[in-house]
């Protein structure tokens, strides 16, 4: 009785190697977009609760500072992807956050104002800029 020694084919060794790239060339840009979709909450965070602020500023001294915004834009630990402006504009202001260069978020440009209106300015290529005043949440133009 001959034994067929233990161990792999070249054959079966070559199909594992085929399926997992397969699973790679499918998952690794499903996850790089999970990844960009994740920092934008950042800027968008970021900006509402400046927001927040500013209206609470607002609140208190009738205006939203004088020669620049009162309110410190975000920045450290929660600008991490995104640079933050903010600029005022007669009795308003626009709020701003860009995405950093070299960054997976570059291209991306988030803005808020007094009302609250939210708008997504610019995006990459690749990337459907909104129609609606909103902040985009994936390639396709979505928006929250």
């Amino acid at each position: 009785m001959l034994r067929r020694p233990g161990g792999f084919t070249l054959l079966e060794l070559m199909i594992l190697i085929g399926v997992i790239a397969i699973f790679a060339v499918i998952a690794l840009p499903l996850y790089s977009a999970y990844v960009t979709r994740s920092k934008l909450r950042e800027a968008q965070t970021g900006l509402a609760t400046y927001y927040v602020r500013m209206e609470q500023f607002f609140q208190d001294n009738r205006n939203y500072g004088s020669g620049h915004c009162a309110v410190a834009p975000p920045s450290g630990t929660v600008a991490k992807n995104f640079s933050f402006s903010c600029a005022l504009n007669g009795t308003g202001y626009i709020a701003k956050a860009v995405g950093m260069p070299e960054l997976s978020t570059q291209g991306f440009t988030f803005t808020v104002d007094e009302v609250n209106t939210r708008r997504t300015t610019a995006v990459p290529s690749g990337w459907t800029l909104p129609t609606d005043n909103c902040w985009i949440t994936n390639k396709e133009g979505a928006c929250s």
